[in-house]
């Protein structure tokens, strides 16, 4: 079995997903709607620890992965559900997915350094925080917000 050759900008097309690690902080480097170019309008960083997340966009929740696609259940901010599609380049992470109204996305993800050290997760009502190294993100029904320890 042969490697796919990549594609443009030297990402490797499309196969069977990978789960995404249980424990990472990530900053999105840039973000294609539509197969439209690839930008960054907005700092974005997303903790994993364990099964749970939180997005700095404003949602937070439990992942799950189902052999193919990650699924991100939104339990606390912006509701909804997203799935995509994780593989490796690098060290970095690439998504490819559908938003709930059928519009697609590809987002790069690169994992943001002092990600070692504690690492939790902890809600109450109407709010969650994880906690991966010096980076925490806090979302509640208003919006997401991250800080750097």
């Amino acid at each position: 079995m042969t490697a796919p050759e990549p594609g443009p900008g030297g990402l490797v097309p499309d196969g069977p997903g990978i789960a995404v690690p249980e424990r990472g902080a990530w900053l999105r480097r840039g973000i294609s709607r539509d197969g439209g170019p690839l930008v960054e309008d907005r700092e974005v960083v997303w903790l994993q620890a364990g099964s749970y997340y939180a997005d700095s966009r404003g949602f937070a929740g439990t992942t799950s992965f189902d052999g193919s696609q990650v699924h991100f259940h939104h339990l606390t901010g912006e509701p909804g559900e997203d799935a995509g599609t994780f593989r490796r380049d690098g060290a970095n992470l690439v998504e490819r997915g559908t938003n709930t109204d059928g519009s697609t996305f590809l987002e790069i993800w690169t994992p943001l350094p002092a990600a070692d050290g504690a690492c939790g997760s902890w809600s109450g009502p109407d709010h969650h925080v994880v906690r991966v190294g010096r980076h925490v993100v806090h979302v509640d029904s208003g919006a997401g917000t991250y800080w750097r320890l």
